[in-house]
């Protein structure tokens, strides 16, 4: 069966559903774009509409789309390649063309698609986002980037975008897009079945649709009481539900509650994943992992393809396929916990942000893989600043990568609500301000100094060459010496820099 996503994906903005103040300001954008020549980010939670809009868009004017999404390779060399060449008005297979008057002919422009643009840094290491940047810089095609978290792109790259926010769609607009997608397909239904799941799924529209066409698949009529709805307690829920699925429920009533579950599945199949084995042995759990498995296998179709339709097949392997992997009763209480390797991870999405952010500020800045940054120059920056004792080496590399407070005390050790990170910060602005100004570097070759030790007191002019060869790209590895190195290593203080989170 085709998805139905696709199938009913609007042909023009006039049919796009809910975000009318969005939408024009799309329409605005294009209508405009002779005159200012920017990319567009078109941001909001997952399903709102944002690459129909974009296609939409396109199909109006009569423009070519040239789309690159998750599951393409977006090194820098790949986006130059393909979207970058569409974007400097050629073919992809690199052939100039011309679009006429450039002021009235548009039937030849094309527009070129990046999504899940706040997703870059999973290819980052080979300069996929300072490519995005330079190509939305230079582009002479309109260029559309899609982001489900805008701050979660490079301030380089909003700076050079406009951006128009997608809100999620309301009940009021989803239902008519159900009612359409049940007469075009000869589907009876209840009224009420379409506002259950227009209620369950408010504001992503494309989950609503993807829940239509799972419920009434084999079967051409939809009653409400066929729609699983109920409060959804994220924090109460999950825990019960674990109870439920490794205990007590059989496979229909383990995957019908899973819909009560105010979890993704990416994040549910982590929770089954880690408590399974509390409850489960021998066969049976080696029939659950099975189930798991596949579960998983469905999820990276998920993020390769984009196609969420999948998700309800990865439902269905870790819910129905666990429960029903169980070979005996189970009794009496489980101490149930979160995924352990999420503390492992980074004790928060934030703190792996700050990681990302880091990382990434370094190699776009010195034109490097975020790999040479994580191994070869934050080793250094760690050592030489450690707990902020080289000050004038840390305030120069917060400028430099336009650190904020949490960033610094990252790389340093320091805490972030410390004196003197916010010192450090608030030198590091006004540094910048001065060498916007004068239009001077942050390092010389005497960064580190005769007058400034290391952490340990390792010669500053050491720590200097070690930064400069750090930030060429040419350092040696962390442990073939140098002074910053050494330090790092003397340190008594295991979680001075966050590095285990790089290496």
């Amino acid at each position: 069966m085709a998805d139905w996503t696709e199938t009913y994906r609007p042909d023009s903005l006039d049919e796009l559903r809910g975000n009318d103040k969005a939408r024009e300001a799309l329409q605005e954008w294009a209508d405009t774009w002779d005159d200012h020549r920017e990319a567009v980010v078109l941001h909001g939670s997952p399903g709102v509409g944002k690459t129909s809009a974009a296609h939409a868009l396109a199909s109006d004017r009569g423009w070519s789309v040239v789309e690159m999404n998750a599951s393409d390779q977006r090194t820098a060399d790949e986006i130059e390649r393909f979207a970058g060449r569409a974007a400097a008005n050629a073919t992809l297979g690199g052939s100039a063309r011309s679009d006429g008057d450039a002021t009235g002919a548009t039937a030849g422009r094309q527009l070129v698609v990046l999504d899940e643009a706040d997703n870059i840094h999973g290819n980052a290491d080979r300069g996929g986002a300072a490519a995005i940047t330079r190509l939305v810089k230079g582009a002479s095609q309109p260029v559309v980037l899609i982001a489900n978290e805008y701050y979660e792109m490079s301030s380089a790259l909003r700076s050079a975008t406009r951006d128009v926010e997608f809100r999620d769609v309301s009940r009021r607009s989803i239902v008519p897009v159900l009612r359409d997608i049940c007469r075009k397909e000869g589907i009876e239904y209840d009224e009420a079945a379409l506002e259950a799941i227009a209620e369950r799924d408010s504001g992503d529209l494309r989950s609503a649709i993807n829940d239509l066409q799972a419920l009434a698949e084999g079967d051409r009529e939809l009653q409400v009481e066929d729609v699983v709805t109920g409060d959804r307690d994220r924090t109460k829920g999950i825990f019960d539900y674990l109870d439920e699925l490794i205990k007590e429920d059989d496979a229909e009533a383990a995957l019908k509650g899973s819909y009560d579950v105010d979890e993704t599945p990416d994040d549910l199949i982590a929770w089954i994943d880690e408590n399974v084995p509390k409850d489960y042995h021998g066969r049976e759990l080696a029939d659950a992992y099975g189930y798991i498995a596949a579960a998983d296998r469905w999820l990276g179709r998920v993020r390769a393809t984009q196609e969420y339709s999948y998700w309800r097949y990865a439902t269905d392997n870790m819910t129905a396929g666990v429960a029903a992997a169980r070979r005996e009763e189970k009794g009496g209480w489980t101490r149930y916990g979160p995924p352990s390797y999420w503390s492992k991870l980074g004790r928060s999405r934030k703190h792996r942000n700050v990681r990302d952010h880091v990382a990434e500020a370094i190699a776009e800045e010195h034109g490097v893989s975020v790999a040479t940054a994580r191994r070869e120059v934050l080793p250094y920056l760690a050592a030489m600043t450690h707990h902020c004792k080289n000050r004038e080496l840390t305030v120069a590399m917060a400028a430099r990568y336009d650190m904020e407070a949490e960033h610094v005390s990252f790389v340093t050790g320091s805490g972030e609500d410390t004196n003197k990170v916010a010192d450090v910060v608030a030198e590091a602005k006004a540094l910048r301000g001065d060498v916007v100004e004068e239009d001077e570097g942050y390092f010389d070759a005497d960064d580190g100094g005769d007058g400034g030790a290391g952490a340990d007191g390792g010669a500053g002019a050491d720590g200097g060459d070690a930064a400069d060869d750090a930030l060429d790209g040419t350092a040696d590895e962390p442990d073939g010496g140098g002074a910053g190195v050494e330090s790092a290593d003397a340190s008594d203080d295991d979680s001075q820099s966050g590095l285990d989170e790089f290496l």
